[in-house]
């Protein structure tokens, strides 16, 4: 009777699960979907007290009062982490989340594998036979378990450089020239050892294992250019999720089966919708390079950057028929999004038709745009995806670039020679004129240079975001 009410439970949860994440695919409905897959995420753990293993162990106290403990601190941590983060560090946090969903995947995992190799000696000592893990465990679950090893301590480890490159901690990576054969000698050995452990019952290739993996998972994320973090991020989303449907297998548990099913496919799918995005494939995005030191370097911008003042660049804006506003993480880091939103109603005010324009990888995580101009209260129905506002460029009288250089890179057109070439990006080069507000003359985040910067109509507003949004707000209120 309780283990079809746990079952039960399990199949409400995984409807819950589907429709919010369904819900997540609007701007509309996002908060409502987030709510209700956080309500089917209590109710799972809720029901899961009631499992035989916990509540008929001699230690149930002792199990109840460690998972209480564990909830506290985790969940505590969780909700104050949540409502003190910047926007600007929600990337960050993003992604470190995902870490601790595979270095979970991968404690379970290495807990079952030690508790498989205790008894495996223990028989192997009063037996003739010998006795290994996948005997003890099962062909299915040693196989599946110690493939959720691989991946999730593969994403914990990568989404821990993840974060400290988008957190500053790590600055840009050298790409090493043996850099991608290291990496294939060390997923090879990893791969060696998880077989050994498949058919061995001692600790040693345990340990090795999971140390392999850990600097598999650094390895393979250091050289990943800034551009594409955004991919990186979402991929590791993935690899945590189906590592957590692996597990769910190895322990019997629906809920980390669906949910890990969930999780794993949609950011699979993100992952692949962004590399189209980027007119590229993931495994060009791991080993190009794009950003690193050694990347290769595109053509040298010709020209000089024309500098304009807020005064003259808010004239033109309010005489305009039409602007539009491309964000980028510069946006972000200066918290000018209220500022820009401000701007917009003036200008709307004025008859100026706004549109936001956002292309796929803008900031540093999907979506990263769309949320900070949402949070400042911006119409969805003017915020518009790269695809369905290109054409609106020959029409444009301003585009305002307020901290993006990637997505409005023309060599990702021109110039073969450039990392990004092949990329599709925001067609912002034909405006009549473009703003761009930018904090100094330098290359962006993935380190290339911008040919948009140097061009006849394009001027540059030099200074932080948000001081050069309010001072575009001062010249529009002189107008009136």
């Amino acid at each position: 009777m309780m283990e079809s009410l746990i079952q039960a439970s399990y199949f409400i949860v995984a409807a819950i699960f589907i429709i919010g994440l369904k819900q997540m695919s609007s701007p509309v409905t996002a908060r409502r979907g987030i709510l209700w897959a956080g309500a089917a995420m209590v109710l799972a753990t809720l029901v899961t007290f009631l499992a035989p293993e916990i509540i008929d162990s001699d230690e149930t106290l002792t199990n109840i009062s460690l998972i209480m403990i564990a909830i506290t601190i985790g969940g505590g941590y969780a909700w104050w982490g949540g409502r003190k983060v910047a926007m600007t560090d929600m990337p960050q946090m993003i992604a470190m989340y995902n870490g601790m969903g595979g270095g979970a995947a991968a404690a379970i995992a290495a807990v079952e594998l030690l508790k498989a190799t205790t008894e495996a000696s223990h028989l192997n000592q009063i037996g003739s036979e010998s006795v290994t893990i996948a005997d003890v465990l099962g062909a299915d679950v040693a196989v599946l378990g110690i493939l959720g090893a691989i991946i999730g301590t593969i994403s914990f480890s990568g989404s821990i450089i993840a974060w400290a490159k988008l957190d500053g901690r790590l600055h840009r990576s050298k790409l090493l020239p043996a850099q991608h054969l290291v990496n294939a000698m060390i997923a090879i050995a990893t791969i060696g050892f998880a077989i050994s452990i498949y058919f061995s019952s001692d600790l040693t290739p345990i340990v090795i294992f999971f140390g392999l993996a850990l600097v598999l998972g650094i390895f393979i994320t250091i050289p990943v250019g800034g551009a594409d973090m955004p991919v990186i991020i979402s991929l590791f989303n993935a690899l945590t999720g189906l590592a957590v449907g692996f597990e769910g297998y190895v322990l019997g548990n629906a809920a980390m089966i669906i949910a890990g099913i969930v999780v794993g496919s949609a950011g699979s799918l993100l992952t692949h919708l962004m590399a189209v995005a980027m007119n590229r494939s993931v495994s060009n995005v791991f080993f190009a390079g794009v950003g690193t030191d050694t990347g290769v370097a595109s053509e040298a911008a010709q020209g000089e950057m024309k500098e304009i003042q807020a005064q003259d660049a808010g004239i033109l804006m309010a005489f305009a028929s039409q602007v539009i506003v491309i964000p980028g993480y510069g946006m972000a880091v200066a918290q000018a999004q209220h500022k820009i939103w401000e701007l917009t109603q003036l200008l709307n005010e004025k008859g100026v038709s706004v549109k936001f324009a956002i292309h796929p990888v803008a900031g540093r995580m999907p979506g990263h745009m769309n949320v900070l101009l949402a949070e400042a209260g911006v119409s969805y129905d003017m915020i518009y995806d790269m695809e369905d506002i290109n054409a609106d460029f020959k029409n444009t009288t301003v585009a305002l670039v307020i901290g993006a250089n990637d997505v409005v890179n023309p060599s990702a057109k021109t110039d073969t020679s450039s990392p990004l070439f092949g990329m599709p990006i925001l067609d912002a080069m034909d405006s009549d004129n473009v703003i761009v507000i930018k904090r100094g003359r330098g290359a962006g985040f993935s380190g290339v240079e911008n040919p948009l910067f140097f061009s006849d109509n394009t001027k540059m507003l030099f200074g932080d975001g948000q001081k050069a949004a309010s001072d575009l707000i001062q010249a529009v209120k002189e107008l009136s």
